[in-house]
């Protein structure tokens, strides 16, 4: 199972924050650049933490790129392009891999009992609890910038303050009973209108 995720970890991690460095990149802030974060090179973006965490526990974390949102054009707008740029990746590379999946299956070149459906398996999963734990609006997660960039800035002040409370409050609903009322039915519903989409092709 640990071998089976390292593929998927992978892919859900360098896609999430290349396409952060990107959508920067796009509207004029080098920093990514600069800093060497616009490559899929998985080395550049995982974290050695936050990769067991996510291997272990199915949730974890990856370098988060840096951005300054000075070199955007407008700033608030920009900001929050960059932050759902990641999930949207996610979103997207589940979504592939979910048709890979069924395409496999259709063409009887794919079993579920075979090694190549685990992985392809987790891939999907990974991606889309990497999209739904980011798009959460607790600090520092990309959630929290889109939100905050809605708020006046002394709003923003005041939420970035409690930032190290927000996060352990975060960890430890993740490790309750609380995490599966909020992230399994989340899971499922992405999953169902995967399969909507595909079946009606397939």
């Amino acid at each position: 199972m640990i071998i089976a995720s390292i593929p998927a970890l992978i892919i859900a991690a360098a896609g999430h924050e290349y396409a952060h460095a990107k959508a920067a990149d796009l509207l004029g802030d080098p920093t990514p650049r600069m800093m060497g974060r616009l490559t899929m090179n998985p080395f550049v973006h995982l974290d050695l933490v936050g990769s067991l965490a996510f291997i272990l526990g199915g949730f974890g974390w990856a370098k988060p790129v840096v951005v300054n949102p000075t070199h955007f054009k407008d700033p608030r707008t920009d900001d929050m392009i960059v932050s759902i740029a990641g999930p949207m990746a996610n979103l997207l590379m589940a979504f592939i891999g979910y048709i890979v999946m069924r395409s496999l299956e259709f063409l009887h070149l794919l079993h579920d009992e075979s090694s190549l459906y685990l992985v392809l398996f987790l891939i999907v999963v990974y991606n889309i609890n990497f999209a739904i734990l980011n798009l959460m609006p607790v600090p520092p997660l990309d959630g929290s910038h889109i939100v905050m960039n809605c708020l006046p800035f002394k709003w923003q002040i005041h939420i970035a303050q409690f930032s190290m409370v927000s996060l352990i409050i975060l960890i430890v609903i993740l490790n309750s009973p609380i995490a599966s009322h909020i992230f399994v039915p989340l899971q499922q519903s992405i999953l169902r209108g995967f399969e909507s989409i595909v079946n009606l092709v397939l």
